[in-house]
């Protein structure tokens, strides 16, 4: 089964807080004889600030969520924080499980402005729950044990500017360069992709341009502009390459959804397509028309659509 992001962020905090719940816990045991006691507190804190992996400050909050000692660092106190007041915080708007052990969703830092998490711990005395002991991550510090995610295959929509929405049949397409000469750009474009090692094309064809990016050189672009894209010398300066065993897009594909898309541009004078990009890699297609709305999409759900869909 493909996992999402939100698969991936759930597996990365399930292992954190594995690693967190039991030494957190026990540092709360520590901290409980002492718990008021500033100077304690600071001291509980620093002998087991190396047991806490990952940490980048502990402290004590009481149950008004009042800090009663100092922020402990490795080795180091950092001052200017006994009193403050964390009710407003984000990992306190988060409910305690029952189990008194919380792992809060990342937010921004106020100091450092910088991604970062929380690890509360109930302290409990005789008479009860004292407070809690926390301890905050920055996300730099984090390991990441799970898998990159994949992007879904299934159909997506996106809403764009509802001002373009709103006027869309007060405008009708204004024939571009591209558009003129779309014929050659669209066979150009296929030679690129099967046959000289493009693996990723972003098909503009308002402004008449294409950007591309090549499996030998995958993490610069490069932009064809409308005299590139008329001009079948240009596949000259890409090299011959084999097509990609491991692409999702069948190479015999690759002239039926470049010709799709043409017609998408032409076909109706109100809504048309504006810019469009194809992956090899992943099979994916997005298409951008003049009312503002992107569709994401795999190479199949799109060669299944003709135009009548569309219009």
């Amino acid at each position: 089964m493909t996992k999402s992001w939100k698969d991936s962020i759930y597996l990365q905090r399930e292992a954190l807080a594995r690693q967190l719940r039991e030494p957190m816990a026990r540092l709360a045991e520590q901290c409980a004889p002492v718990w008021g006691d500033r100077e304690q507190l600071n001291a509980a804190l620093m002998r087991g600030f190396a047991d806490i992996p990952y940490c980048k400050f502990l402290y004590c909050v009481d149950m008004h969520r009042h800090q009663i000692c100092d922020n402990v660092a490795q080795g180091a106190l950092a001052p200017g924080h006994f009193g403050r007041d964390r009710s407003r915080r984000p990992y306190f708007k988060e409910a305690m499980p029952p189990w008194g052990f919380l792992l809060s969703d990342a937010y921004i830092s106020l100091i450092g402005q910088r991604p970062s998490l929380t690890a509360l711990q109930v302290v409990s005395a005789d008479a009860g729950p004292s407070g809690y002991l926390g301890a905050d991550f920055d996300l730099r510090d984090l390991p990441v044990t799970a898998e990159l995610y994949d992007e879904p295959a299934y159909w997506r929509q996106v809403k764009g500017d509802p001002a373009i929405r709103g006027t869309v049949f007060q405008q009708c397409r204004v024939e571009s360069p591209l558009d003129r000469n779309v014929d050659q750009a669209i066979s150009i474009l296929e030679e690129l992709l099967t046959q000289r090692g493009v693996f990723q094309c972003q098909i503009h064809f308002s402004s008449s341009q294409a950007t591309i990016w090549t499996v030998d050189d995958p993490f610069r672009y490069r932009m064809l502009d409308h005299e590139a894209l008329s001009d079948p010398d240009i596949c000259l300066v890409y090299p011959p390459q084999p097509y990609p065993l491991d692409a999702a897009v069948p190479q015999p594909d690759i002239r039926r959804i470049l010709h799709l898309m043409r017609a998408l541009r032409l076909a109706d004078p109100n809504i048309y397509l504006r810019t469009s990009s194809i992956n090899l890699f992943n099979g994916m297609i997005s298409l951008t028309f003049s009312c503002d709305g992107s569709h994401y999409m795999s190479y199949v759900e799109f060669l299944m659509k003709d135009t009548s869909f569309w219009f």
